[in-house]
């Protein structure tokens, strides 16, 4: 299997970040219509085994971007982070590998799921910072 990319709600200049960093090391992108959010990780990576369902999404436009990579390791996700960065476009927040657990999961439910780790990661972070704040403040 080849090392793929699915994007999801990818605004125009990021879409060219991407493709110009996939293109040079030789990751294949998948731009995944909205029509197709109902179908498995794993059909639209296009993984052997996996047949596409006759149900078509028909809900909301997802909220936020979403990345979710395939066939790749962490090396290989690292490189594709480190090259985007370097573009200097903004970040993409929700990003997934597909494992054997979410390979069944639906975009949508992957979405879901990694909106919801995002906000909850945000919030601890948050507190987090109030409370260091605070503790600064009592020590200086």
């Amino acid at each position: 299997m080849a090392q793929t990319i699915l994007l999801f709600r990818i605004n125009r200049d990021k879409y060219a970040v991407i493709q110009n960093v996939c293109r040079t090391l030789g990751i294949r992108i998948i731009d995944v219509a909205r029509k197709d959010y109902s179908q498995k990780l794993g059909t639209l990576a296009q993984i052997q085994g996996f047949a596409r369902e006759a149900k078509k999404y028909d809900g909301p436009e997802f909220p936020a971007e979403m990345l979710i990579f395939s066939e790749m390791n962490s090396d290989q996700v690292d490189a594709f982070l480190a090259e985007y960065k370097k573009a200097g476009v903004e970040s993409i927040a929700l990003k997934a590998v597909i494992t054997g657990n979410n390979i069944f999961w639906t975009a949508e439910k992957t979405q879901k799921e990694l909106l919801r780790e995002h906000l909850f990661m945000s919030n601890i972070y948050k507190k987090q910072y109030v409370i260091c704040t605070k503790i600064l403040h009592y020590f200086c």
